[in-house]
């Protein structure tokens, strides 16, 4: 877990400074915006808001009024784990903050840790399914408050990338009455880091599914589905109540 355990101490941080909300600019200075994750749109209420980017660091964002004394307006900023912080902008020829950080909120906490676990050696005994050259694998489960994420390994030992097509959770029982349709309830993920899209022939990926808390009856299992896009390759894993109760405990970010 040392890549988590970096991120542990960077978050000490980034969430000990509170949201702001407010946001007081000038013309003749200019005040930092520094957001916990790379900035991916930034949507200005009037042109009498300026906002540059930094070059060498995506997650800064460099703001000055074009005019003084300009109406009250707003300023909108998305980071890449999909928060939103919205700022109500006034003008000031003297404000009392020239920096701002801005802390991570409880869904930026879901994409670190998912994506933290990435590169975590396996953490339990490996649940397994080959077909074809395919090889799906359950390398580690972990929990964090209300949140089970699960760890897949992808293998592809054939000459033919994988494209996948979907990647499904979902929860079903072991035995079915004869006649009867298999009922199947789908658990949709809070947030999948890595990649989920293709395995290139010969190589490998990791994906981290992050899925609300829950345990299952021992009639029942959870299911990952992998279906390949114009194939036929279709995988389906089997994770049974005992294995998800073994769920390795990650640490505080704060």
């Amino acid at each position: 877990m040392k890549r988590l355990m970096t991120l542990q101490c960077a978050a000490l941080i980034t969430m000990a400074v509170h949201a702001q909300t407010k946001l007081e600019i000038t013309t003749g200075k200019t005040t930092s915006l520094i957001f916990p994750f790379p900035i991916q749109y930034v949507d200005r209420g009037t042109a009498d808001v300026i906002t540059q980017p930094v070059k060498d660091n995506a997650t800064i964002l460099l703001v000055k009024a074009a005019v003084a004394a300009f109406k009250e307006t707003n300023l909108s900023v998305v980071t890449s784990d999909g928060t939103v912080y919205n700022f109500t902008v006034n003008y000031s020829s003297q404000p009392d903050h020239f920096v701002y950080e801005l802390p991570v909120n409880s869904k930026a906490n879901v994409y670190t840790y998912a994506n933290s676990i990435l590169d975590n050696k396996r953490s339990m005994r490996v649940m397994r399914v080959e077909k074809n050259g395919i090889v799906a694998s359950v390398i580690g489960i972990y929990i964090k408050d209300k949140v089970i994420y699960y760890q897949l390994q992808l293998c592809n030992h054939s000459p033919i990338d994988y494209d996948i097509d979907v990647l499904r959770f979902y929860i079903r029982d072991k035995k079915q009455p004869k006649r009867t349709a298999a009922q199947e309830n789908d658990c949709l993920p809070l947030y999948v880091a890595g990649n989920n899209k293709q395995v290139k022939a010969y190589n490998f990926t990791v994906v981290v599914v992050a899925l609300e808390k829950f345990t299952i009856p021992d009639a029942k299992f959870l299911g990952v589905q992998l279906m390949e896009k114009n194939g036929g390759r279709h995988i389906q894993l089997k994770i049974q109540n005992n294995k998800i109760l073994r769920a390795v405990m990650l640490p505080d970010l704060h």
